[in-house]
């Protein structure tokens, strides 16, 4: 929790190794892209901390749905996460104003751990500075912005570039997640 020290991470063993994935949450969330992740890795067995930027406690959805976080970006330890997902939303906007968090997300994408980002999740990507001559794709409104950062634009509901993931909408999360299970079990 904000202002707490993050003394336990969950982690759950998948295959032969320990996963624990952190998922980047603030206000205006996309309701979807966060709790589908969320159920679907830990139905899977991976270890799912909820990050946020230490604001508060709480953050909601578009909608006013809440999600409590774990902990706050500045108790985070980088060697505790085998990932990050960045949902979309309006969220994305707020959380890359946060230089911990573009530096959480881009420090786990050069030490080859999942960096996963869907929808308007890609303007944090673009603050991380990890997409010069990566292939990616996003929700069409954003293309610009990843063109403009050096990505390599395409339009498909799931794109994969070594450890770099990423979707467009929430009808692409089923392959969304599919990608980063399959990912998560290559680390």
């Amino acid at each position: 929790m904000p202002g707490g020290t993050l003394l336990w991470v969950p982690q759950i063993i998948m295959g032969s190794e320990q996963k624990t994935i952190a998922i980047l949450v603030e206000d205006l969330y996309q309701v979807l892209e966060v709790w589908y992740p969320l159920l679907r890795l830990r139905e899977e067995g991976v270890g799912v901390v909820t990050v946020g930027t230490g604001t508060k406690d709480e953050y909601k959805s578009k909608e006013g749905y809440p999600v409590k976080v774990d902990t706050s970006i500045d108790k985070v330890k980088l060697e505790q996460f085998d990932g990050v997902i960045i949902p979309g939303g309006y969220a994305p906007d707020i959380l890359r104003r946060f230089d911990k968090v573009n530096d959480f997300v881009r420090k786990l994408y050069l030490n080859g751990k999942v960096v996963a980002s869907i929808c308007h999740g890609g303007w944090v990507l673009v603050s991380a500075g990890i997409l010069k001559g990566k292939k990616a794709t996003s929700f069409f409104a954003i293309k610009d912005d990843l063109i403009a950062a050096g990505a390599q634009y395409e339009d498909k509901e799931v794109v994969v570039d070594k450890n770099l993931i990423t979707s467009r909408k929430p009808e692409d999360l089923p392959s969304f997640m599919r990608a980063i299970i399959k990912q998560l079990k290559k680390i």
